[in-house]
């Protein structure tokens, strides 16, 4: 029997019983004549709908032709046999070549059409009527140097109405991407309805990492009825539901990269307010309206929980935090925050029963427990078919959803896994055709090769599997996982130059939470708008399957070994599939026996879990004695003082939690007396996460100069959540930790002069430990480090051992700072390379005139320094 659930980041259908078992005609051969046609439409779509559209329809014109003649010559005549290759296999070839021309011609041709792309190209200010197309969504925040870039709302609408610079007013319909800086004032309302409730987040489409670069959270509202006014403040841009209609004040600019689907980009100041002018239709506000009902049923769960289910079950990431996101992308599981056909072929699991079941006479699933004939209950299937494309919306993302689990349908109701290929071929080929620009989607790309996959090499792999005696159900979600990655990690690898070495086992692991966490979630869903009591214990219910998959892709993603770094682009995609086609072949004489399974399977456990004694065994890190690690965290700031035995000081987090927690991880550190944060930068606090998440953390010291805001609320909100205490560092203080002493040299309480920026304010550190001396500048600028050697405690400066340069090596350095210091090692955390020139030519230069051993992570990578009696000194590497 055969149940459908998601696998590998991309909807598609796995087996968790026996294919063919009750029946064996469903092991016939494949049935692949669908398939040429289907691969020639999206070839050619992908090809010409960037094109021009003169081209695209001499395409067109010529394969119709051709097909036609091929048609009328395959028919022989008196005398003449027929000829196979001139028949309809061909022609339907052809055929579908020239209607596939035709379809990318045309939505090509709505790009170049109307005044919007010349007055794109002239960044001309235009006042525009739109109609909303897409669900709002905001960027997600990236780390830019030492801030967080701020985040825009971005919107998909077709321009209906233009007004030019000239005063001159145009009908047309082009698409374009909304651009709202800063989230935008606000909507206000014309005549018909305004939204304002749920946000839904979509990062593209399942797994597609890269498309449309960083765009994340996707906000959706339920609906009121219309106001009486002319003007109604205070509805965010995220509030404002598909088919809406709206006017509003904008520049326009051409799109932002070449071959996409939009005429223009619309820059929208987040002062300039929309005015609502038409109401989004009635489906869009019930769907919304179920949305916000399931954001509210979800709020009392925990953090992650509440983040992840709404994703689960119609795609609503808003709450979902970078942290978590960046887990799920690590481990390959991010399609499980992405409305995908996994929602629906589950549900129609638990309506129908598993595949092949439903024309016997002792049907499964619930339909024929409540009495439903198989018509009745195909009836059935198409109205939820139907209720799934309102409530995720009717994009094309969701159409493609539908259609995969259309596919499920098929399977239900017929049991024949030979029927399964066709019919993906026709989706593939009907989806092309409705939406040309699907055929350039690498998320499109990523579903169709999973499903594929599990519908040709994962039932021979569970079978290989399963007579080699691995238990069955094992066996099967173990082949749907493999074969999902080994088609689709080659494409991944394209896009994130990355290859997870856990996707496989934490696809498997999350696969028993999925079904039960997305039947749960749909329950909620749909009893939220009548008993909100009943939807708040079905969303607590699922919530535990979903916090397992939230602890899943976060124990996984902090492995030390969950991924390894390969070659973007073409040529590394090209690369991993031919290592992963060797590694099959491999794998099937491996198979022969247990022992050389046993030992990969061991050697893949260790290459991941990599235990600290195996690893210091081959590597030498961390090396014993250790006293400070600088850890590797990219373009920022991450150090770890030892404090004793699983015990570390940490000062700073850098800009990513995933690095630090490795760091971490890697260095045994499990207890942190205190975080030391210099100052507010985003590239020493961004990663504050990964320090807080799964150790005991005593308290957070910050700067007093609490710039930039944003990182101050964030640094604030992480502490909160996880009940650690944040305090002020003011010099003159010391503390003690182990075998840890350090006083603090800057800021006073009023420095003199006043910070020009966080930079200056850098709380300034001088540790010793173990017979060496430290000293810690965090970003301190020149002026700051003068004022520095002017206090009392600068004034008494000794020499030090070790010193951690300030601002990453830039050339803004003090020379008598560096005079005074006098170290004997030097050491610098920045990016490779990064866009600063960090560290600075003119600074190693001074440095090692000095006689400093200069040592850098963009170099080096991570940094250790090891320190014993008498003033031994060693570093590592």
């Amino acid at each position: 029997m055969n149940r459908p659930v998601v696998r590998g980041g991309r909807e598609a259908l796995s087996t968790v019983g026996r294919l063919g078992d009750a029946h064996p005609r469903q092991e016939g051969p494949l049935d692949l004549r669908l398939v040429p046609p289907a691969l020639a439409a999206w070839g050619t779509v992908a090809l010409t709908v960037t094109g021009s559209p003169w081209w695209a329809g001499l395409v067109a014109v010529a394969c119709a032709v051709g097909g036609a003649g091929l048609l009328v010559a395959g028919r022989g005549g008196a005398g003449r046999p027929a000829r196979p290759w001139r028949g309809p296999s061909a022609a339907a070839l052809l055929l579908c070549t020239a209607a596939a021309a035709a379809s990318a011609g045309l939505h090509g041709a709505d790009l170049r059409r109307g005044p919007v792309p010349g007055l794109g190209a002239e960044f001309a200010r235009v006042d525009v009527e739109l109609e909303v197309t897409s669900d709002p969504r905001l960027t997600r925040p990236r780390i830019s140097g030492n801030h967080a870039a701020p985040t825009s709302v971005l919107v998909e609408a077709d321009v209906v109405r233009v007004t030019g610079p000239d005063g001159g007013t145009a009908r047309t319909r082009a698409p374009v991407l909304v651009v709202v800086g800063g989230g935008g004032k606000g909507v206000g309302e014309g005549r018909g309805a305004r939204g304002e409730g749920s946000e839904r987040g979509e990062r593209g489409d399942s797994g597609d990492r890269g498309e449309r670069g960083d765009s994340g959270d996707r906000g959706t509202a339920s609906s009121r009825a219309p106001g009486k006014s002319s003007q109604v403040r205070g509805s965010s841009w995220l509030s404002v539901l598909p088919s809406t209609r709206l006017r509003v004040r904008g520049s326009l600019a051409p799109p932002m990269a070449a071959g996409d689907r939009v005429a223009a980009v619309l820059r929208v100041g987040s002062g300039e307010r929309a005015r609502v002018v038409g109401a989004p239709s009635r489906s869009q506000r019930v769907a919304g309206e179920l949305r916000a009902g399931l954001r509210e049923a979800t709020g009392g769960l925990d953090a992650d929980a509440r983040a992840l289910l709404p994703g689960l079950v119609v795609g609503d990431t808003a709450r979902v935090t970078p942290e978590l996101h960046a887990a799920f992308e690590e481990t390959d599981l991010l399609h499980l925050m992405a409305v995908s056909g996994a929602n629906f072929t589950i549900l129609l699991a638990l309506l129908i029963g598993p595949p092949g079941t439903a024309q016997r006479v002792e049907r499964r699933g619930l339909a024929p427990r409540i009495g439903l004939p198989l018509r009745t209950t195909a009836v059935l299937g198409g109205a939820l078919t139907l209720g799934f494309v309102v409530v995720c919306r009717p994009e094309p993302s969701v159409l493609r959803a539908a259609s995969c689990g259309l596919i499920a349908l098929l399977a239900v109701a017929t049991g024949r896994r030979r029927s399964l290929l066709p019919a993906l071929a026709t989706a593939v080929l009907l989806l092309v055709l409705y939406d040309p620009w699907l055929a350039r989607s690498y998320g499109f790309l990523l579903s169709v090769l999973a499903t594929g996959a599990l519908l040709t090499l994962a039932p021979r792999w569970s079978a290989a599997l399963r007579g080699r005696g691995v238990p069955a159900r094992l066996a099967e979600g173990l082949a749907a996982a493999a074969a999902a990655q080994a088609v689709c990690a080659p494409v991944v690898a394209v896009l994130a130059a990355r290859v997870s070495l856990v996707a496989v086992p934490c696809n498997l692991l999350a696969e028993f939470a999925v079904a039960p966490a997305t039947v749960l979630g749909f329950a909620a869903l749909a009893t939220a708008p009548l008993a909100m009591p009943v939807a708040k214990s079905l969303a607590w219910c699922a919530g535990w399957p979903t916090g397992w998959i939230a602890d899943l892709a976060r124990t996984g993603a902090a492995l030390p070994g969950s991924g390894m770094d390969w070659p973007g682009g073409w040529r590394g995609g090209a690369l991993l599939a031919l290592g992963t086609a060797v590694l099959v072949l491999v794998g099937r004489r491996a198979l022969a026996s247990p022992w050389i399974c046993g030992v990969c399977a061991l050697l893949l456990v260790l290459v991941i879990a990599r235990p600290a004694p195996l690893v210091r065994g081959v590597t030498g890190w961390p090396p014993a004695g250790w006293r400070l690690a600088m850890c590797d965290v990219g373009q920022g700031d991450a150090l770890v003082l030892a404090a004793g035995a699983g015990t570390g000081v940490v000062v700073d987090a850098g800009p990513d939690p995933l690095l630090v927690d490795r760091c971490l991880r890697s260095l045994g550190v499990t207890r942190v007396p205190a975080v030391v944060l210099t100052h507010f930068h985003a590239d020493h606090v961004a990663g504050l996460a990964g320090v807080l998440r799964g150790r005991d953390v005593g308290q957070i010291e910050t700067s007093g100069f609490e710039e930039p805001p944003d990182q101050v609320a964030f640094v604030r909100r992480e502490a909160a959540r996880r009940g650690v205490p944040v305090v002020r560092a003011v010099a003159g203080e010391r503390r003690r930790a182990g075998p840890l002493d350090w006083q603090v040299l800057w800021p006073p309480p009023d420095p003199a002069p006043t910070p020009d920026g966080p930079n200056d304010a850098s709380v300034t550190l001088l540790v010793r430990v173990a017979g060496l001396t430290l000293l810690l500048l965090g970003d301190l600028e020149p002026p700051a480090q003068r004022a520095l050697l002017r206090t009392p405690s600068g004034a008494r400066l000794p020499p030090v051992d070790v010193l951690k340069v300030a601002h990453h090596g830039s050339a803004y350095q003090d020379p008598e700072l560096l005079r005074r210091a006098a170290p004997r090692v030097a050491l610098i955390s920045a990016g490779r390379d990064n866009p600063y020139g960090h560290p600075a030519p003119s600074t190693l230069a001074a440095l090692r005139a000095r006689g400093a051993a200069v040592l850098r992570t963009d170099r080096e990578g991570a940094v250790a320094v090891v320190g014993g009696a008498g003033g031994e000194l060693r570093v590592f590497p």
